[in-house]
């Protein structure tokens, strides 16, 4: 299934995929190459990683360089010439992840302060009262964006499909709790001991199984419906999630009553959960 990126580059030696998400990470070819040729020989002369990897002498040291700002090499300056190692791939990573994090919240700030007073002063607009959302990136954005203008009240069904991405809106819903929002969760008995804790942590837990679909209902005036069988698979592609938003009341209102009915039905979260 996976042939073509478990097969190996005769030139560098690594399978075709992970050439291809080095990339992805901003790295050149060149500084491929050399990152390379320090894992086999950490502590060369520039000179000599030039050689073993084939970078023109012209290039080496502009590479090096490149490669020791974005966090993947590291150099001793004391010797004469300059030695150069590899620094481990967790730690380039977690050098990445930092530096990207960083940039990111820096023009996410810029956007949102030149972008929203345009989009708020069109939102009163007429606009359809049902969306269609499709991918699993965009429904999450959905959600966290309704998740956001909550005021008083906050219900959320999780079904088991998004166990896998429960963590990545508890951030949101710590802070939306500081407000005194008051958030009640549904979610099944499958998801981490972790995870569970962390949401009782900050809201009223229930465990339910068999759930179908899923969705979060915000004031009851805002609600985000996730479609979809209730199994892991039924969102593995990232493509294929779907959902429906929507401010109408009535909608809002009659998910609101059977969110109540099966809130009724489900078992509260406290016994120890056994499963990790």
């Amino acid at each position: 299934m996976y042939g073509s990126d478990l097969s190996r580059s005769s030139s560098s030696g690594i399978s075709d995929k992970t050439k291809r998400v080095l990339q992805d990470l901003v790295l050149t070819d060149y500084e491929i190459k050399v990152y390379l040729a320090l894992l086999d020989r950490p502590g060369s002369q520039a000179s000599e990683i030039g050689h073993s990897s084939e970078v023109p002498v012209s290039k080496i040291y502009e590479v090096l360089a490149n490669l020791e700002r974005k966090g993947w090499v590291e150099s001793e300056q004391s010797s004469r010439p300059a030695k150069y190692y590899p620094k481990s791939p967790s730690t380039a990573l977690q050098a990445f992840r930092m530096r990207l994090e960083r940039e990111l919240k820096a023009n996410e700030e810029y956007l949102l302060q030149d972008l929203m007073p345009r989009y708020q002063k069109k939102e009163t607009q007429e606009r359809p009262e049902i969306w269609i959302i499709r991918g699993e990136y965009n429904v999450l954005a959905k959600v966290r964006e309704s998740i956001d203008r909550c005021k008083t009240e906050l219900l959320a069904v999780v079904p088991p499909a998004l166990n896998d991405v429960i963590d990545l809106v508890i951030p949101t819903l710590y802070e939306i709790r500081k407000s005194g929002i008051k958030i009640r969760i549904m979610i099944s008995s499958e998801v981490s001991a972790a995870s569970l804790k962390n949401i009782s942590e900050i809201a009223d837990l229930r465990l339910k199984e068999n759930m179908f679909g899923g969705g979060v209902i915000c004031d009851a005036r805002e609600v985000v419906l996730l479609l979809g069988g209730g199994t892991p698979n039924a969102m593995e592609r990232t493509d294929s999630a779907l959902a429906i938003w929507s401010y109408h009341v009535g909608l809002a209102s009659f998910a609101k009553n059977y969110f109540e009915f099966l809130w009724a039905e489900a078992s509260p979260h406290t016994q120890p959960v056994q499963k990790t």
